[in-house]
């Protein structure tokens, strides 16, 4: 097993873009470790440079990480090297809380397996579809006029504590600490009312996927949400970003909308988040 360098994840990071759509989201990471984004992941695989298996786990050496959820991340062509890495390699930290997500769903039942040997419980947090724009080209671009058009903007830092306020998994200090980061050094689009405060909103993760797409009930039909992933849909591919995003597997409302929109996605796979040590 072997932790990259800043050389070497750059080298990567090439690999990955050759495994798209499964290796998307390890990609993402390292689109944007490689862009100096700030992270608090440290990246290992199992030999270089003719890797299985990528993980992007919590740096140990960094005192940052902290303060945010303990992620893991990977990508893997072997399931045998990905066993062997979590069961026998010390791979990941298996003493602490910690999350594993947008792994390959069909790895769930090793991975059960691993961390019942491990004696560490485990569970299933979400199972999401992986959507993607293969090409801007695929992208479905709504009408709307000039006026609605001067209303699309970045988000600010002082709207942080309004889009935690709304997240689903924000709400406290750490969802506040989390997206003042995104906001600070990801894109974001919103669009605003007549006192520049925003009314929807949508933002990039740290893994460079779009999310935390959200319309105050009071302005919902009126269409912001489509004009809001297309708008930041065209930036990200013009400011060479991938261009996809996670839907939980009952949010059929945002799946057909993504996917009348042009993104796609291979129907037989799916990813998963586990949480372990809960």
């Amino acid at each position: 097993m072997k932790a990259l360098n800043k050389d070497e994840l750059q080298v990567a990071e090439g690999v990955l873009l050759k495994h798209f759509p499964k290796s998307l989201k390890v990609y993402g990471f390292l689109h944007g470790m490689n862009r100096n984004k700030p992270s608090t992941l440290e990246v290992v695989v199992d030999t270089w440079p003719d890797f299985k298996v990528i993980i992007c786990r919590p740096d140990p050496k960094n005192r940052r990480a902290l303060e945010f959820m303990k992620k893991v991340t990977y990508y893997s062509m072997d399931e045998q090297v990905l066993r062997r890495m979590l069961a026998e390699e010390n791979a990941i930290d298996w003493s602490t809380y910690f999350l594993i997500g947008g792994f390959d769903f069909s790895h769930a039942s090793m991975l059960k397996e691993v961390s019942a040997e491990r004696e560490v419980n485990n569970r299933g947090f979400t199972l999401v579809h992986l959507m993607y724009l293969p090409d801007i080209s695929c992208l479905v671009l709504p009408e709307f006029d000039s006026e609605l058009e001067s209303r699309i903007s970045p988000l600010d830092l002082c709207h942080a504590e309004l889009v935690n306020k709304h997240w689903k998994f924000g709400g406290d200090k750490k969802g506040f600490r989390n997206i003042t980061n995104l906001i600070s050094n990801f894109p974001s689009s919103c669009i605003t009312d007549d006192q520049g405060q925003p009314v929807s909103w949508i933002l990039v993760y740290d893994y460079c996927a779009m999310g935390i797409l959200y319309t105050l009930p009071e302005h919902r039909g009126k269409g912001y949400a489509k004009v809001l992933i297309c708008s930041l849909a065209k930036r990200l591919h013009a400011e060479g970003y991938p261009v996809y995003c996670f839907i939980e597997e009952d949010n059929t409302l945002s799946h057909r909308l993504f996917k009348n929109l042009g993104f796609t996605e291979d129907p037989l796979y799916r990813a998963g988040w586990f949480e372990f040590n809960v």
